[in-house]
């Protein structure tokens, strides 16, 4: 019960806060000479916050992430990593399905963030425009995150990539650094309930540009499924 009553008062406050954060973000953004990712990193801030002090939920990261520009290839278990990645990997501009970057005026502002939406349909017209926002993206010096596996799994759950992965690490020719997380034991995927607890990412080894598809997507798999396979290196 009181698991339910804090994920209750969460919902309230998280969702009614990010309302008020996108209405902000509308009205005033354009008018203040404000950095484009200051929206985003306010909100994962934020949700954080609502996180740790409603929820119980916190953040052990193990690894530092390198300075400089680098693919960021996370396993993705809940909406947890979703904003926290914005923390840990320094407001990377984020690989996302397209269906949320249409959602009105939420999808304004994230395409001010900083998003590449991936269409699903595959058509060649599709593949163009996100080879264009991922070009875009690079430019901008700031790292990409991408969930490889495309939707969120449960845990112990390990399926394939993603067949567009080895397209984008290709168009990138940046660095891959993956991350692996056990969020859904905390925050498990299509449950309302949450409960309190520690969730660990750990970030791998630098994977550099350049390999072949089957090196990439064997090095990649392992590297976010790093908590599944070894939890207790």
């Amino acid at each position: 019960m009181i698991a339910f009553l804090r994920s209750a008062l969460f919902a309230l406050i998280f969702y009614v806060g990010t309302a008020l954060m996108v209405l902000w973000a509308i009205v005033l953004l354009p008018f203040v000479h404000a950095e484009r990712t200051v929206s985003g990193y306010y909100w994962a801030r934020f949700h954080r916050w609502c996180a740790r002090y409603i929820l119980g939920i916190r953040t052990r990261v193990e690894g530092t992430l390198p300075p400089g520009q680098y693919f960021i290839a996370s396993k993705h278990q809940s909406m947890y990593e979703t904003m926290e990645i914005i923390l840990v990997g320094d407001k990377p501009i984020a690989v996302l399905k397209r269906e949320l970057d249409t959602i009105p005026l939420f999808g304004r502002v994230t395409r001010q963030y900083g998003t590449i939406p991936v269409d699903r349909t595959g058509s060649a017209s599709a593949l163009r425009a996100m080879l264009k926002a991922a070009a875009a993206a690079k430019k901008t010096g700031r790292s990409i995150m991408i969930f490889p596996e495309g939707t969120r799994v449960t845990p112990g759950e390990q399926p394939p990539l993603q067949s567009g992965f080895a397209g984008l690490y290709k168009a990138f020719g940046l660095p891959v650094i993956p991350i692996a997380l056990d969020s859904g034991v905390v925050a498990p995927r299509r449950r309302f309930v949450k409960r309190p607890g520690i969730v660990t990412m750990r970030l791998g080894e630098v994977i550099p540009p350049g390999l072949p598809r089957d090196e990439i997507e064997a090095r990649v798999h392992a590297g976010i499924n790093a908590l599944e396979t070894n939890p207790n290196p």
